[in-house]
This record gives C-alpha cells, sequence and structure tokens, in this order.
C-alpha cells in the first residue's frame, strides 16, 4: 500500500473514532431539556451527518485507488517486482548508511 492510502486508511479510523464519540455525546444530550440543549442536539446531528457522508466518501476513494493498484500490478507484474525490489535497495541503502 502506498503511504497515501494508509494516511486515508488512518483519517477513516479517526473518523469513525469521532463518529462514534459524537453518537454518544449526542445520546446524552437526548435527555437534556431547554432550547440551547435542543440547538446542540441539532448541529451535532448535522455535524455528525456530514461526517458519516464524509467518512464514506473517503472509504470509497480508498477502495477506488486499491482496485487501481491492484489492476496495475496485475497488468505488469515484472515491472512492479522491479521497482518494488528497488524501493527496497534504495531504503535499505538509506537506513543502513550512516
Amino acid at each position: 500500500m502506498s503511504a497515501e492510502t494508509l494516511e486515508r486508511e488512518a483519517f477513516v479510523g479517526g473518523m469513525k473514532n469521532d463518529i462514534g464519540r459524537a453518537e454518544s455525546l449526542l445520546k446524552e444530550l437526548e435527555n437534556e431539556a431547554g432550547e440551547v440543549a435542543a440547538a446542540a442536539r441539532e448541529k451535532l446531528a448535522t455535524a455528525l451527518a456530514s461526517a458519516k457522508l464524509a467518512c464514506r466518501k473517503v472509504e470509497d476513494k480508498v477502495a477506488a485507488g486499491a482496485k487501481v493498484a491492484d489492476q496495475t500490478i496485475r497488468e505488469h507484474p515484472y515491472q512492479s517486482i522491479g521497482v518494488a525490489f528497488g524501493l527496497g535497495v534504495l531504503v535499505g541503502y538509506l537506513v543502513t548508511r550512516k
């Protein structure tokens, strides 16, 4: 996986965590009365829906990127192996030099 894919997956994981916390906060606010609590619940519900939509979009982009990478590797297996080997040698050289 590329660094960008890993970053997106980390972002999605963080978003899911935040969404879970927001949902629990929304449940806690259900018992509160008053105009301020009602406005807070409404704003939080709107923000939560927006965050869920953004999370789904990012997940879809990650899946599409993974499919493209898989297709490219399947179409060019030897070139992919060569690139992976070259990057491995380069990283190994950079890690071991002083």
